[in-house]
C-alpha cells in the first residue's frame, strides 16, 4: 500500500552537506509521522530524526543535533534530512521510515513502512 523512497545519498567530504528526500506514497502523507534512521556498517539501525503529522515537533538524536534538520513538504508528499558539517561517523546507509498512525517517536517498532535505504560515504 503505502511506498517509501528514498535518494540523495552520495559521496561527500567530512564538514560537508548533504539532503537527503523520502518520497511517500500510496496513503494519507499529511497524517503521518516520519523519522530517519542511520545504519553503519556491521553495527545496529540508530534513530536519527523524526517530525510529527504537523510538522511542528521535531526530535533528534544527540550525535545529530545542531547539525541535521528534518522537514516535511505535504504538497510533495516528501520528508527531508538536511545533514551539515558531515562527519566520517555519519557514514552509512539512511532509511525513511513511516508512522501510519502517527505513532511520533524513536522506537523503530513505531514505524508500519520503511524504505530501501540510501547510502551516504563521508570520507576525505
Amino acid at each position: 500500500q503505502v511506498r517509501v523512497v528514498e535518494s540523495g545519498g552520495g559521496w561527500v567530504q567530512p564538514g560537508g552537506s548533504l539532503r537527503l528526500s523520502c518520497q511517500v506514497s500510496g496513503g494519507t502523507f499529511r497524517k503521518y509521522a516520519l523519522a530517519w534512521f542511520h545504519q553503519a556498517e556491521g553495527k545496529e539501525r540508530e534513530y536519527v530524526a523524526t517530525i510529527s503529522w504537523s510538522g511542528l515537533n521535531t526530535r533528534y538524536a544527540d550525535s545529530v543535533n545542531g547539525r541535521f534538520t528534518i522537514s516535511r513538504d505535504d504538497a510533495e508528499a516528501t520528508v527531508y534530512l538536511q545533514m551539515s558539517s558531515l562527519k566520517p561517523d555519519d557514514t552509512g546507509v539512511y532509511f525513511c521510515a513511516v508512522a501510519a498512525g502517527s505513532s511520533y517517536g524513536s522506537r523503530q517498532e513505531g514505524y508500519d513502512y520503511w524504505g530501501q535505504g540510501t547510502r551516504v560515504t563521508v570520507s576525505s
